[in-house]
């Protein structure tokens, strides 16, 4: 049987999703002739988000509902004290009629917050929820309005799929902002080669994210290794595993630079142990506790990390490749388990772009550098070869200078396409065909200190989507992203391509959807306006979803693909520009400022 690892491993409850059931609070008939309608949308509602949306730890989401209507200051000021007690981090007021907005609405600051208003002809919710919207917007407390495009009937509690569609948008993203909250970023080392986004904006951090900044040296990794804080029945285990399952590929190197066998042997033991430790770092191990080591047991409550490597680590050491690829993968020697968000080269803001993509989807991450935009021209007089399909337009060739998650080979299914799944998905037959898509390469000869690199090719026809947050003085934080699909091109014409980089490197051919204006113009375009030389990718189109924990947030999107009717940020930002929707969103954004001050 399959062995998934399913739990919280930091520290604080999981958030819950308050859902609050406003009514008219005028006695004598009306509110009493309400009662049962009104709560039972929350129920539903309830019942919708429990059944369809869980943590990306796998634990499920749990709704908390107020234990009576909303009718007025009172009920509202009893329901929140619940709330608070509950832990929800997400709240959701649902209602078929009118009522009494600033009485009823939901006032924390710091909440992501959203109002489904009924479509109906009675007692029109709609007619609250734009009252109520306007009080949000009033206050500075932006909240996002749903509302179904067909009317119902007054007593109908059924959720109309457009409904449905907005609800879980809204929820999985306020969840994943609320997760966030009062977490760590651990920077494992600092700066690498020069790249400015590795530098851990500390103010980023806290005001958008509401996140804590933690960092050690790289030298902590040999004081554990030297003086062996580590499990070492675990360390037994994962180096059997790895022998087992991790096959080494070509060596590249001039012979003169290839390491004898016997170094390649302690460099497997070596980066088996990084990986234990920069696990450890993030979120603690008991084993350390019993082997007299209180302090490291407990690690930095980091739920995403980095990890300098270049150059200070990797001009002696092995690279940290073989950690960064088993770490963010959806699997490892203890069994099938969630993904841990690690950043090559400690690049902060692609590792906080890779914890965006997997509280949204559940699933692993690919890091990856945006290497080379490959022109249909240009791959014909390389190669001969005429690009083709979701190709025709030309590629971006990620690939990186690091590791990728092994899902990222797209040997997984559902549906017939390559897809990565949420962990608790995927079966040992998934695992087994990932890992022999890899192949580890000796790494090359600027790693001085050797250590292997991930090699393999994600499978064509996975719907995907490329994004990446980047800092601009006087602006902030920037969000850019680029939903496409993977591409495979034939053996011959893939190798004469990726031997001009690396060839010992995980690839990801990459075709964005275009639309023919703007930076989505034409393939070339996209990469011109690309604003780092790293992205995340995640599995599925989710761009619109991503734009809707951005909005939460308030970091604006410079860049996206993304069809119009997708889009569902707070009804404030209409207030802002309806025709220029991303001019809207930067005023938007700066008008009410970081989420959390």
């Amino acid at each position: 049987m399959t062995k998934v690892h399913t739990a919280n491993r930091l520290q604080g409850s999981m958030p819950k999703i308050a859902i609050r059931p406003v009514i008219d609070g005028r006695r004598g008939g009306i509110r009493e002739s309400l009662e049962e309608v009104t709560m039972e949308l929350a129920r539903a509602v309830s019942g919708l988000l429990s059944a369809r949306l869980r943590h990306a730890n796998g634990l499920p989401v749990e709704c908390v509902i107020a234990d009576t209507c909303i009718g007025g200051v009172a009920e509202a000021a009893a329901a929140e004290e619940k709330f608070a007690r509950e832990g929800a981090g997400v709240s959701i007021t649902v209602t078929p009629s009118w009522c009494y907005p600033t009485e009823t609405m939901d006032t924390d600051p710091f909440r992501p917050k959203a109002v489904w208003g009924f479509n109906g002809t009675e007692r029109p919710g709609a007619v609250y929820l734009a009252a109520v919207l306007a009080a949000h917007n009033q206050a500075g407390l932006p909240a996002f309005g749903i509302y179904g495009r067909d009317v119902q009937d007054m007593g109908d509690t059924s959720i109309p799929d457009d409904v449905q569609e907005k609800l879980l948008r809204f929820a999985k993203a306020g969840l994943a902002a609320a997760t966030m909250r009062g977490k760590s970023y651990l920077s494992m080392g600092s700066v690498s080669m020069g790249i400015a986004g590795c530098i851990a904006d500390e103010p980023f951090f806290r005001r958008y994210l509401g996140m804590r900044n933690e960092y050690v040296d790289m030298s902590e990794f040999i004081r554990r290794m030297e003086r062996e804080i580590y499990d070492p029945e675990e360390f037994v285990r994962a180096l059997e595993w790895t022998r087992t399952h991790c096959r080494e590929g070509e060596d590249v190197n001039p012979p003169a630079l290839r390491r004898s066998r016997s170094q390649k042997d302690a460099d497997w033991e070596t980066v088996v142990k990084m990986a234990l430790i920069a696990r450890d770092l993030m979120v603690g191990n008991p084993a350390l506790d019993r082997l007299g080591y209180g302090e490291e047991a407990l690690g930095r409550n980091a739920i995403a990390a980095g990890f300098q490597g270049q150059r200070a680590w990797t001009d002696h050491y092995p690279n940290g490749d073989f950690m960064e690829a088993v770490l963010t993968s959806s699997f490892d020697w203890n069994g099938i388990r969630e993904p841990y968000m690690l950043a090559t080269e400690n690049d902060t803001l692609n590792g906080v772009t890779m914890l965006f993509g997997h509280l949204l989807t559940d699933a692993a991450q690919i890091f990856a550098d945006v290497r080379t935009y490959w022109s249909p021209d240009a791959v014909k007089r390389v190669t001969g070869y005429e690009l083709q399909g979701s190709a025709a337009h030309g590629l971006i060739h990620l690939i990186n200078s690091g590791p990728a998650a092994l899902d990222g080979t797209g040997r997984m299914r559902k549906d017939g396409l390559p897809v990565m799944k949420p962990f608790w998905e995927i079966t040992e037959e998934e695992v087994q065909a990932c890992l022999e898509a890899v192949q580890w390469c000796p790494a090359v000869d600027f790693f001085r200190g050797g250590g292997f690199s991930t090699d393999y090719t994600t499978s064509a026809g996975m719907p995907v989507t490329m994004a990446r947050i980047n800092l601009v003085h006087g602006l902030g934080p920037v969000l850019q992203l680029a939903e496409g699909v993977t591409v495979e091109l034939p053996d011959e014409v893939h190798r004469k391509l990726d031997e001009r980089s690396n060839p010992t490197w995980p690839t990801t051919w990459f075709a964005p959807n275009l639309t023919g204006t703007g930076a989505f113009r034409d393939v070339y375009t996209v990469m011109n306006h690309w604003g780092s030389n790293h992205a995340a990718v995640s599995c599925g189109h989710i761009g619109a979803d991503l734009i809707t924990l951005a909005s939460i947030l308030r970091i604006p999107v410079a860049m996206h693909n993304v069809p119009s009717e997708r889009l569902l940020r707070p009804s404030a930002w209409g207030a802002f520009g309806t025709e220029d929707t991303t001019g809207a969103d930067f005023r938007a954004c700066a008008n009410f400022g970081p989420l959390y001050g």
